[in-house]
């Protein structure tokens, strides 16, 4: 109990240094707008990856559908936001768009997340076409292919951090949970878990349904950071971006995640006048990575505060007993 306690201890810890060292450079003028802008869109990547890698990485899942739940977050807080133009709308949008994402994925997944592999990939596709599909043709309400603009901003570099250790806090509590441990059998050996008991199928729900809330979440962030959106925002290649920083920093790794959305985040950022090179050598970069470390940056390892204090006791009886 008193290294749990520890451990918890330490990562509020570190949360709380972050954020003071990011307050102390924004009141100094340390952090530049074109910095702000880059943390804030990494910290979007982050919920994103985040609750992608809880799919894939945990669940075992191949999912290629976040961005339309993303775009759904997104539409429900700009419209809200729109409507009713104070901190209420944007809040109320951002959990109505995530119980919205959770509801669509809870009748989406029932079906679906009996299928695997590449069938499972090309389901969770469609799903996400048919919802950007919806987006474009409702026009009295989304504005169709034009898009909204004009969106109320509320968002501020803090704002994401909090919700980015909230959104991580829950994921690692749910994998660490007795239910997340169920999920973890499923990736090992769906076929062995079923067989002791498991029920795959409610599992496998429950992490898709985690996984869609936090993309709505994190779609809402991005349509009252950005201010303006438009379906194509939310198209195939948004859900490979999603999926490129799972890969890169570790499928099943949470820390691989931070890592990697921060690296392809700052990568972004310095390349920004490169033009046309820019995506050759962020590609190149990808390719580098994919070849000399094929399981991502981490592959499944986690940084883990209770590990280190379970070493340190371990250290403390080996050298007592001699």
């Amino acid at each position: 109990m008193k290294k749990n306690m520890k451990a918890n201890l330490s990562w509020l810890g570190l949360m709380i240094a972050g954020f003071i060292i990011l307050a102390l450079s924004y009141s100094t003028g340390l952090m530049s707008p074109v910095i702000e802008n880059a943390l804030v869109m990494i910290g979007i990547n982050i919920i994103l990856a985040v609750g992608l890698n809880l799919v894939i990485g945990i669940s075992g899942q191949f999912s290629l559908g976040h961005a339309g739940f993303m775009a759904v977050g997104a539409y429900v807080t700009a419209i809200l936001s729109m409507k009713i133009p104070t901190f209420t709308g944007f809040l109320s949008g951002l959990i109505i768009g995530a119980v919205i994402s959770g509801v669509v994925a809870l009748l989406v997944g029932i079906p679906t997340l009996r299928l695997s592999g590449d069938y499972l990939a090309i389901a969770t596709l469609g799903v996400a076409e048919i919802i950007r599909t919806l987006i474009m043709n409702l026009d009295g309400i989304t504005n169709g292919p034009a898009g909204l603009f004009g969106i109320t901003p509320f968002v501020t570099w803090s704002m994401v951090y909090v919700i980015v250790c909230v959104m991580t806090l829950i994921t690692t509590n749910f994998i660490n949970s007795p239910a997340g441990r169920a999920t973890l059998s499923i990736r090992e050996n769906e076929i062995a878990a079923e067989s002791m008991g498991v029920n795959t199928t409610k599992y496998k729900v429950i992490a898709f349904v985690i996984g869609a809330m936090t993309a709505a979440v994190a779609g809402g962030l991005y349509a009252s950071y950005i201010q303006t959106i438009v379906p194509g925002n939310f198209d195939f290649m948004k859900s490979i971006d999603i999926l490129i920083i799972v890969v890169f920093g570790g499928v099943g790794s949470i820390t691989g995640t931070f890592i990697a959305a921060i690296a392809l985040g700052l990568l972004n950022m310095f390349l920004q006048d490169a033009g046309s090179l820019r995506m050759i050598i962020y590609a190149l970069a990808l390719v580098i990575i994919m070849i000399f470390k094929p399981s991502g940056l981490l592959g499944t390892k986690e940084l883990s505060f209770k590990k280190m204090f379970n070493r340190g006791g371990e250290a403390n009886v080996t050298t007592k007993s001699k």
